[in-house]
């Protein structure tokens, strides 16, 4: 395993992404996957042939911010996630996780964004706690016909993230 280079706010661009291969390296990956990926395709067999290449999983996330702390105490305050001094989390996912992609036009200088949904039991009472947790509400909860219940919100940090009404580890359907 990689050595810890330290808080993610303290490991600049190149060190963000040693802890990104640190983390992966802590993932799912082999210890002979992980070495055949770190030294390259001479130390690495071949691969198989596919019959059919199998879909490309999601297996991290980063959610950025000027500082740690205060962002840190946000998700755990708000969503109860467990995060490590140095910003490392894991939070349980469903599976299959579902995605969709979009067409927004960005708004004049402004860059595509990633948004990543969060569930929870009462959106009013999510909404409630972002509020006071430094968070606000880019549009409250609202539903979509046979889709689902959603809102939109913003972090301290300005990342606008979602939410999706839950029963239990199913999506409200209104």
């Amino acid at each position: 395993m990689l050595p810890d280079a330290g808080p993610l706010e303290t490991r600049g661009a190149s060190g963000r992404m040693g802890a990104i291969r640190e983390r992966l390296a802590t993932l799912a990956l082999g210890a002979g996957l992980w070495a055949a990926l770190v030294s390259g395709p001479a130390a690495a067999a071949p691969p198989p042939a596919p019959a059919e290449a199998a879909p490309a999983p999601i297996v991290f996330f980063d959610i950025a911010a000027a500082e740690l702390a205060g962002q840190a105490a946000f998700y755990r305050d708000v969503f109860h996630w467990t995060i490590a001094p140095d910003g490392r989390l894991s939070v349980p996912v469903t599976s299959p996780l579902d995605g969709n992609l979009r067409v927004e036009q960005p708004a004049p200088g402004g860059v595509a964004e990633r948004v990543i949904y969060i569930g929870v039991p009462d959106i009013d009472a999510a909404l409630a706690a972002i509020g006071a947790h430094g968070g606000s509400t880019v549009f409250g909860r609202t539903e979509f016909k046979a889709i689902a219940v959603v809102a939109l919100f913003k972090d301290p940090a300005g990342n606008r993230m979602g939410l999706v009404e839950m029963i239990g580890d199913k999506p409200r359907i209104p």
